[in-house]
């Protein structure tokens, strides 16, 4: 079974490794990857790293004696980035005869304060529908998305089954992640969002572009995002990016446990 994994930056690739290598055993079983294997000074023993065009994989150390080989790549910040570093990872491995069966999108992100629902700082969600929800066009009637403009698509959702399993090994909430290019920064534009997509838990600017990569390949995909800090007014002072990325080394543990338990069909059936 293999596994890409896509970040934005190198502090939450290092969270995902960290988290990913917590219940690895051993190298024996390796699969080899796509590019060629280097050991890196200052690369922890159960660390290897892979060279793919314009990119580095990192891969944890997998464990027992089927081994889930999951591949970390810190691919830039934003959809066109993210979307860039996971077609070219999924292109590699498909070229070298040993495609990924999944792709996950993982981060902080900021969570998403209402009335009944809201994920707090800390906490961890699970997408069950990735978002682009600033992708369309302004009208005098307010924003509409490119799907109203008969255009693309604005929504992939991950394989319910793996959702669910997911969410339970980490003890997240499941909800919609939006994908965003503009950070939101006022209440009202958090209001609107949520107004739009009812649904919402977290913000992120990574998830649409991993999942639109994925789409072409005919890979699977899911987000898991660690809330950093509340969507609205910017206030540096409330972020929490430390608690965030331990957070998300808890999932991306919780992660590895329940693809290694999750049967087959888990991965590609919604």
């Amino acid at each position: 079974m293999r596994v890409l994994v896509v970040t934005a930056v190198a502090a939450e690739r290092d969270a995902v490794v960290r988290g990913a290598s917590a219940a690895a055993t051993g190298t024996a079983g390796a699969e080899k990857a796509p590019g060629t294997a280097e050991e890196t000074p200052g690369t922890p023993a159960s660390v290897v790293e892979f060279a793919v065009p314009g990119y580095v994989l990192h891969r944890p150390a997998p464990a027992g004696p089927e081994p889930l080989v999951i591949d970390v790549l810190a691919a830039g910040v934003g959809p066109a980035a993210a979307a860039a570093g996971t077609a070219t990872a999924l292109a590699a491995a498909a070229l070298s005869g040993s495609p990924y069966g999944l792709a996950v999108s993982a981060g902080i992100g900021g969570g998403f304060t209402t009335p009944g629902r809201s994920a707090a700082v800390g906490s961890v969600v699970v997408s069950d529908a990735i978002v682009a929800a600033d992708l369309g066009a302004e009208t005098p009637a307010g924003f509409v998305p490119v799907t109203d403009l008969g255009f693309g698509t604005v929504e992939h959702r991950p394989p319910e089954a793996l959702v669910r399993a997911v969410a339970e090994a980490a003890g997240a909430q499941r909800g919609e992640v939006l994908t965003v290019s503009t950070v939101t920064g006022s209440a009202e534009r958090a209001a609107a969002l949520v107004a739009a997509r009812p649904g919402a838990l977290v913000e992120a600017m990574e998830g649409f572009g991993v999942a639109e990569a994925a789409a072409v390949h005919g890979v699977p995909v899911l987000e898991i995002r660690a809330v950093s800090n509340p969507v609205g007014p910017r206030d540096r002072a409330a972020w929490r990016i430390g608690d965030a990325l331990e957070a998300l080394a808890g999932a991306s543990a919780a992660l590895r446990e329940a693809l290694r338990a999750a049967p087959a069909e888990t991965w590609s059936t919604s």
